[in-house]
């Protein structure tokens, strides 16, 4: 039997050496802490610093409750936890299955505890917390994968980050609470229809949070206070952002922006994309190529349009700052063989984001190179980061070893940039990165979906991999238009998979043009940033008179929606409320919102179908009941609650409003 007391505002459960803390952290939500150490490891990790809940422990005969609002755990004399909501449904019960229980239907001699901590030969633990399953409960967020899959039951993900997979281990729940794993340790988790199982290869403790609402909107908004909400989004960061890999030299880049402007297209951002430096980890324009940085800044900013520039965090054994920073420890170590992050074009180590001291290295070359001369949006690539081998065994970080906690660098990367500029008065702090995890909002991490094929299974991927993401607390989120690898302009078939994903990215967060087009051009020298080759043309008259016509249509679309826009990211800075979503975000009390998986809210009143396959024409639309919708196209009116077939020619998105005055946002006549 376990002991079970009060210490202050904890419950503490004591079992065979095991410490177990639960206590209320943010509106109607625990954390649960276990550890075999001598004392519980602190780390907040995702979590903000705990804000006090009127919550209410009791200890009795048979076991201990703790209250806090609509969640309850309730604790058994042998230290199994179950998890109620304010109705006494089972919410969350823990899976045991040994002798502990006499009077339990669960009682077995298989001797499997909910909470394993296995000791790792010399080291710390490897942990397992294991669930019950009900195989009818349907999962969402964990962040992104590239799959197809819209409800995660029955999925196995790796709690790790790749190139192109984000892990950030929330998840809500159909039956009514939300599941932070607060462990930025490598593992995997398991939601089978028999068991849910977490685990984590090293660690020192078993650490979580749950969280207990009447609707999707609830939980979420739980999880964003106790986590962080975004920053209020920028006005330019609305609009339509053009990048291509990569536009080689100063002149190149100003010659699309002026076109741009002759043309009077609506463009916010225009991006130069890696290997403008001479070396990685120099920080810094090569001037053979960008010869006057300064007066570029400055014509742009005329003309209306934010620069963005590619930093990436791998440092050159060649590079200016490579001998310094390896000295002051400033780097990621490896434990064996030849110390080696990433090849590129010659060996490389990342900057330990987990290092303060390297954050601070990190920045002021950072404002001394690029912020002072009037750049404030940074693109933060590689922030998984990525390896040229994922072993994540041989990689040492200032917190420790990568097994243990590397999943929270994306994290610390999107921090070294926002305390950064958040030191120099700028508000409204955002930055693109390829990766993230809980907690990343808060420092304006914006985040796409990595180096994706251009097909359209590969956008199929993209939808699913959104509105995951979405969920999992991550409101700013886009992908490449068009996909990265591959796709020729001259194409007719890489011309409808983009034209399809165009109109999709006119209903993402944020609308950004970017690839790696066919054909390539040559690499301009041997020396600097002139070593690396470039994709091919990647501006929207890059594809075609009709292809052009129906980009300028979109790009307009996307700069009269700007006002209904605003009020999106508001609700997400002040709630967390995602941009993007799942129709049953919306309309929860409709059992078919839960099931559709072809359709997604953009803000609370339009209806995103987009077209996913090749040569589709026509398809099908669920419109959620409860409203009356409107297509944005044909102006016809119908009632919710029913599946309707709409035509979908290449020109054409479905899209419906419940909201009549966006009607107009759809007219482009005149424009």
């Amino acid at each position: 039997m376990a002991i079970l007391k009060q210490q202050q505002n904890k419950l503490v459960i004591i079992s065979n050496n095991e410490k177990v803390w639960i206590e209320a952290w943010g509106k109607d939500s625990l954390r649960i802490r276990s550890t075999k150490q001598p004392s519980m490891p602190l780390e907040n990790w995702a979590l903000e610093e705990k804000v006090e809940s009127e919550s209410k422990i009791t200890i009795h005969e048979s076991g201990a409750v703790i209250q806090n609002g609509k969640i309850q755990a309730q604790v058994s004399k042998s230290g199994k936890i179950t998890y109620l909501n304010s109705q006494g449904k089972v919410l969350l019960e823990e899976f045991v299955r040994n002798r502990s229980d006499f009077h339990s239907p669960k009682c077995s001699a298989l001797d499997l505890d909910a909470r394993e901590h296995r000791p790792i030969l010399g080291g710390d633990f490897s942990t397992t917390v294991r669930f019950e399953s009900d195989p009818q409960e349907k999962l969402f967020g964990m962040g992104q994968y590239q799959q197809t899959i819209y409800n995660l039951k029955g999925c196995e993900l790796e709690l790790a980050h790749r190139n192109s997979q984000a892990s950030v281990p929330f998840v809500l729940s159909s039956l009514g609470y939300g599941f932070l794993w607060n462990n930025p340790a490598i593992g995997n988790v398991t939601f089978g229809t028999n068991v849910t199982s977490w685990r984590s290869i090293s660690t020192k403790v078993i650490d979580y949070w749950i969280t207990a609402g009447d609707t999707p909107a609830e939980i979420e908004e739980n999880y964003a206070s106790v986590t962080g909400t975004v920053p209020m989004m920028p006005d330019y960061a609305m609009g339509f952002w053009q990048c291509k890999l990569r536009y080689q030299t100063q002149e190149e880049l100003l010659s699309v922006a002026r076109e741009y402007k002759k043309r009077n297209l609506p463009i916010s951002v225009i991006v130069i994309d890696f290997f403008h430096w001479p070396l990685e980890g120099e920080w810094k324009f090569d001037l053979e190529y960008w010869p006057d940085p300064d007066a570029m800044v400055a014509e742009l900013k005329e003309m209306g349009i934010e620069l963005m520039v590619s930093v990436w965090p791998t440092v050159d054994y060649q590079s200016e700052n490579f001998k310094e920073m390896r000295e002051k420890g400033l780097l990621i170590n490896c434990d064996r063989g030849f110390p080696n992050g990433l090849r590129m074009l010659n060996d490389s180590l990342h900057y330990d984001a987990t290092n303060p001291e390297a954050r601070n290295f990190l920045w002021a070359k950072i404002k001394q190179n690029y912020y002072d001369k009037g750049i404030k949006v940074f693109w933060l690539d590689e922030a998984e980061p990525e390896y040229s081998f994922y072993d994540f065994d041989n990689y040492r970080y200032h917190l420790g070893p990568n097994v243990q906690i590397g999943n929270i660098y994306p994290k610390c990367y999107a921090q070294t940039f926002y305390e950064g500029m958040e030191q120099e008065g700028q508000k409204n702090i955002l930055n693109l990165l390829r990766c993230a995890w809980a907690g990343s909002q808060k420092y304006g991490a914006l985040v796409w979906s990595g180096d994706i094929h251009s097909s359209f299974k590969s956008m199929q991927n993209q939808f699913a991999a959104g509105l995951h993401m979405g969920i999992a607390g991550i409101p700013w989120w886009t992908t490449d238009i068009g996909g990265f690898h591959g796709g020729d302009p001259s194409d007719p078939a890489f011309r409808e998979v983009f034209v399809r994903w165009f109109q999709y990215g006119a209903f993402c967060p944020v609308m950004r043009l970017h690839g790696d087009r066919e054909p390539h051009s040559k690499p301009m020298s041997t020396v600097g940033g002139g070593r690396c080759p470039s994709g091919g043309p990647n501006e929207v008259w890059s594809y075609g008179e009709k292809v052009y016509g129906v980009c300028k249509q979109y790009m307009t679309i996307r700069e009269n929606l700007k006002p209904y826009i605003t009020d999106c990211m508001q609700q997400a800075h002040e709630k967390g409320t995602p941009v993007m979503s799942p129709l049953f975000y919306g309309f929860p009390e409709d059992k078919e919102c839960w099931e559709d998986t072809k359709s997604y809210l953009f803000g609370s009143s339009l209806l995103v179908a987009p077209v996913l396959s090749a040569g589709m024409t026509a398809r099908k639309v669920y419109l959620p009941a409860g409203k009356q919708w409107i297509d944005v196209w044909t102006r016809q009116k119908y009632e919710g609650g029913q599946r309707i077939e709409v035509d979908s020619p290449l020109e054409t998105i479905p899209v419906f409003t419940c909201e009549e005055k966006l009607i107009q946002c759809f007219d482009t006549s005149d424009k």
